[in-house]
């Protein structure tokens, strides 16, 4: 249960510092995108700041709604569903 809440608070993190994750990952993203034109490797360029942002608060709030999900699925399991269901 321990590793399903630091999950869950891994996730959590991401979506509320998603911003400066965002921007450093791109700002290294950009870093090895020229490095490897600059050896002739063509490479499409990299997504705006904006895109990169957004891509990082969706992974966040994902990570944070499977952990839910799972320590759901934990605390009650699925026979005692299927008893009040049927």
């Amino acid at each position: 249960m321990l590793v399903e809440a630091i999950r869950l608070a891994l996730g959590l993190a991401i979506a509320l510092f998603h911003r400066p994750v965002a921007d450093f990952m791109l700002q290294h993203e950009r870093a090895l995108v020229i490095a490897a034109r600059q050896r002739g490797f063509p490479l499409p360029p990299t997504p705006t700041t904006e895109t990169t942002r957004n891509i990082y608060f969706c992974l966040g709030i994902f990570l944070a709604l499977f952990e839910i999900l799972r320590i759901w699925t934990l605390l009650h399991p699925l026979s005692s569903i299927a008893g009040v269901l049927f």
